[in-house]
């Protein structure tokens, strides 16, 4: 006989952390106590859902995979269940790999993992969720899959072609979760920029955060993912206009050569990438833009590289991640280039490039000294309260640090006098 505890772990990135979410809200309609990340099992049934995007991330799968797995032959756990990425991709593999394993599901079909336990799943319950994160932000997934064709990524593969969430869902979801006490949502897809396209044969990226920002309740509206080629350029308009909408973008450049850009299936060149930029920021003043680079893409010169040194010095990327690149099997990369360029080049360009990002993050955070910034206080800690500000995303961007002078509530906005920087952090205090 189970007992009526679960335990969730997710592996990988926030769209994975949707659905982790979501099956805990299922699991808890059936009457079971969730807890997902625990640092120690209690529950006699676990669930993994993995991330398959990287070689890094697969391993890292794995090897969760693996420690359960012995605690699942030594019945220190009764039920031992997997799903995500990482086993919608390679199912069979892992199956023979893993016996110790009760079931693997995919990135999609873990709704029958609910049913195979011999419980129900509500429809009516289908998009709703027990959130992990703190009470007053979530992630919104907007759409699942991608239709480029990058050709270091694997994620067409493993998760298909854009499947765009209807407008209406989308949006009775954010109702709902604002009646739980969400305050800010960070928007997610693969590509935002391609939201709609497949579902009313239009771009509607634009429309939907428009009738996300006329929710009441809703105060603040960040974007991830943006693909730089076909950029709606409707989607700025709404960023300028619309109070809610934080005037920061995640859109992954990767690259800025064109040489590069050209390999790496991008679709875009560097010309054309500079007038992008220039625009959103013309468009959007003040807007803070997150970027990623690859460095170690097969075919990347030391011209190359010079270039895209060159690029990140004179774009000033108020937020820059740098990865390096991983040959990821069945890509185009994988099937038609030779991963030639060795590891130590790699990382030491990957250093370069994030040693040069320091100190530009360094200056743009001094600018800020002196001013006043609405801030949300995510959580209190021993000396300080730690919040952020519109142009910072949960987990990856700078924190403000807050004087301990009064009592702060957690999920509330406060100006706060921005009084100094701490390496990529801000320190500030209550006015």
């Amino acid at each position: 006989m189970l007992n009526n505890r679960v335990d969730i772990i997710t592996m990988g990135c926030s769209k994975n952390l949707v659905d982790s979410e979501l099956l805990m809200r299922q699991f808890a309609a059936n009457g079971y106590i969730v807890s997902h990340d625990p640092e120690e099992t209690t529950g006699d049934v676990v669930v993994i859902n993995t991330c398959g995007f990287t070689n890094d991330a697969k391993e890292e799968s794995v090897n969760m995979i693996l420690q359960y797995a012995v605690a699942r032959k030594r019945n220190k756990i009764k039920k031992l269940f997997v799903m995500g990425c990482l086993s919608e991709r390679y199912l069979q593999d892992l199956q023979k790999l893993i016996p110790e394993v009760d079931k693997f599901y995919g990135k999609f079909n873990w709704k029958n993992l609910i049913s195979d336990l011999g419980k129900s799943y509500y429809n009516e319950l289908s998009n709703e969720r027990l959130l992990t994160t703190p009470s007053h932000y979530a992630y919104l997934k907007i759409a699942e899959g991608c239709n480029r064709s990058c050709s270091y990524c694997s994620i067409p593969l493993i998760v298909g072609k854009y499947r765009s969430r209807s407008v209406e869902e989308i949006l009775k979801e954010a109702e709902s979760l604002v009646k739980q006490g969400v305050k800010e949502f960070q928007i997610i897809a693969q590509d935002l920029t391609y939201y709609g396209k497949d579902l009313y044969k239009a771009f509607k990226i634009a429309e939907l955060i428009e009738r996300i920002s006329s929710i009441p309740g809703v105060e603040w509206i960040r974007l991830h993912y943006a693909y730089p080629a076909q950029f709606p350029m409707d989607m700025l308009r709404v960023m300028r206009e619309n109070h809610n909408v934080c005037k920061y973008l995640d859109i992954a450049l990767q690259h800025s050569s064109d040489s590069m850009l050209k390999i790496m299936r991008r679709n875009i060149s560097r010309e054309e990438t500079i007038r992008l930029l220039k625009a959103i920021r013309e468009e959007v003043p003040g807007i803070h833009l997150r970027t990623t680079m690859m460095v170690g893409h097969p075919g990347e010169t030391d011209e190359d590289f010079a270039d895209l040194v060159d690029f990140v010095k004179t774009m000033r990327f108020e937020r820059l991640g740098t990865f390096i690149y991983s040959d990821e099997e069945g890509t185009y990369s994988n099937l038609h280039y030779k991963d030639t360029i060795d590891s130590e080049t790699k990382e030491k360009r990957m250093n370069i490039l994030m040693n040069i990002q320091e100190q530009i993050a360094g200056e743009i955070n001094e600018t800020k000294t002196g001013k006043t910034l609405k801030v949300i206080i995510d959580r209190e800690e021993a000396d300080y309260y730690i919040g952020r500000t519109e142009y910072d995303s949960p987990e990856i961007d700078a924190e403000v640090l807050i004087e301990k002078t009064q009592k702060l509530t957690t999920g509330d906005f406060y100006n706060v006098l921005i009084t100094g920087t701490q390496f990529f952090d801000l320190s500030g205090k209550i006015i």
